[in-house]
């Protein structure tokens, strides 16, 4: 189980995910400032990122991480969209709009900002292995 935050903005929501996997007994190292807007960033730990077997991945603006990282891995990814963004952003639903509409296999979305949901999900996916 492990966290990827595209940046370091989206690290609130990150860090909500984390404690609440926690709180339910699971350890979740975050992956942080891996956007793809810098994709060198991503690629450097992606060794690191392949070994989880569940991801959630955090990210504003336009999401394109969710996209990306899920087709580069073959764990279960749960997009958490932030409401980090300026501009057409627009609080969130870009990002949300893009996990929704991703071509990406194995691609699980909640809602905007919910690092909590993406956990409880993360620990539901994990009991059942």
């Amino acid at each position: 189980m492990g966290i990827v935050a595209a940046g370091t903005s989206d690290m609130s929501v990150a860090r909500e995910a984390a404690r609440a996997l926690c709180f339910n007994g699971h350890d979740a190292p975050i992956v942080a400032d891996v956007g793809v807007a810098g994709l060198w960033r991503l690629t450097e730990r992606l060794d690191e990122i392949r070994m989880f077997r569940v991801v959630i991945a955090v990210a504003g603006m336009e999401g394109a991480l969710f996209s990306v990282l899920a087709g580069l891995i073959a764990a279960p990814l749960i997009a958490v969209p932030t409401s980090v963004g300026y501009g057409v952003a627009a609080g969130g639903y870009v990002a949300l709009n893009a996990a929704l509409a991703s071509c990406s296999p194995g691609v699980v979305v909640v809602n905007i900002d919910n690092g909590f949901g993406a956990a409880a999900a993360a620990v539901k996916m994990l009991s059942m292995r």
